[in-house]
């Protein structure tokens, strides 16, 4: 591990160290600053000439300026002759426009691969991605991850009844999630009968399979935003007389009234990771939040990237 060089940007410092500590090497010296307009300056502060860089840095809000950061970074590295630069992304933003739903809308998600790669980036760790496919958006390599392992092992190892457990897929787009999560942990599986009304407002009107009368629901997802969904389909199988209902997420982004609507759900446990950094005032106010950390599955990839081995061998 002596040619590699990890460089943490100003999104989520903390995963950055947890991964620094799992890997034992040390986070490499980065100025990172702004000019007095907000322009974001960087600066590489050690000699990364012919080293394997390694840049971790979520798109967490701010997004637009975590996004910039690491452009510039990436940038910064290219132009420093570093042999390969590896963009660590664990949470990647823009990523919910991955295609034309109507007419004169982006597809962000293609937009930001393309930043990302003629930026000068060599490949892309990331997980858990809103959609699977945003991968072949990249003109290089991409390696996906999936936190299942971590949220699963989570289950398997507390005092939550499995027996009479029903899995709750929040839409049709994660019913594929919901199956493997099964497959792991037992019982059925349904389905909440999603409608997007608009980029802010869901409506959530029936449950597909069951019946959950008396199960205990665990609802898995890729991230909370501002749990509108999370808390319409809480109401509705607290409607068909849920026992208790735990929530589990990749990516905890909380943004807008999430803690509100987090309280109004009457959920028994909320379980993130810590890909995006969570604020003190959703660890002070919701007292059934458990965050798990990713930093050795992330640091894990990183080691075999980095040595040339295969990743996909962690989920076997």
């Amino acid at each position: 591990m002596n040619d590699i060089k990890l460089f943490s940007g100003n999104s989520n410092p903390a995963l950055s160290k947890r991964i620094s500590d799992y890997l034992g090497v040390e986070l490499a010296a980065l100025s990172l600053g702004c000019f007095p307009d907000g322009e974001i300056s960087c600066k590489i502060d050690e000699d990364i000439r012919g080293r394997d860089v390694f840049l971790l840095q979520p798109t967490s809000p701010p997004v637009n300026e975590s996004l910039m950061e690491l452009l510039v970074m990436i940038d910064s590295c290219r132009r420093a002759s570093a042999e390969r630069i590896t963009a660590v992304i664990p949470y990647f933003g823009y990523a919910r426009q991955d295609r034309k739903d109507e007419g004169r809308v982006p597809i962000t998600a293609k937009l930001v691969a393309n930043l990302i790669t003629r930026a000068g980036a060599n490949r892309v760790l990331t997980m858990d991605l809103h959609a699977a496919q945003i991968q072949g958006f990249f003109d290089l390599p991409v390696d996906h991850l999936y936190a299942a392992p971590v949220l699963n092992d989570y289950f398997l190892n507390t005092d939550i009844s499995l027996a009479d457990v029903v899995i709750v897929s929040p839409d049709e787009g994660s019913i594929k999630r919901a199956l493997g999560h099964a497959k792991r942990l037992g019982g059925s599986v349904a389905i909440i009968d999603k409608r997007r009304t608009s980029a802010l407002a869901t409506e959530q009107a029936n449950l597909i399979g069951g019946p959950i009368e008396g199960k205990v629901a665990l609802m898995f997802d890729d991230m909370i935003s501002t749990a509108g969904s999370i808390c319409g389909a809480a109401q509705l199988m607290h409607q068909l007389a849920v026992r208790e209902i735990h929530v589990a997420i990749t990516h905890p982004v909380f943004c807008g009234n999430a803690l509100q609507n987090l309280l109004d759900a009457k959920l028994a446990s909320i379980i993130c990771t810590d890909t995006n950094p969570i604020s003190s005032e959703y660890e002070t106010n919701l007292p059934k939040l458990t965050v798990l950390t990713v930093a050795p599955l992330l640091g894990e990839a990183i080691k075999r990237i980095h040595r040339n081995e295969s990743v996909s061998r962690l989920f076997r």
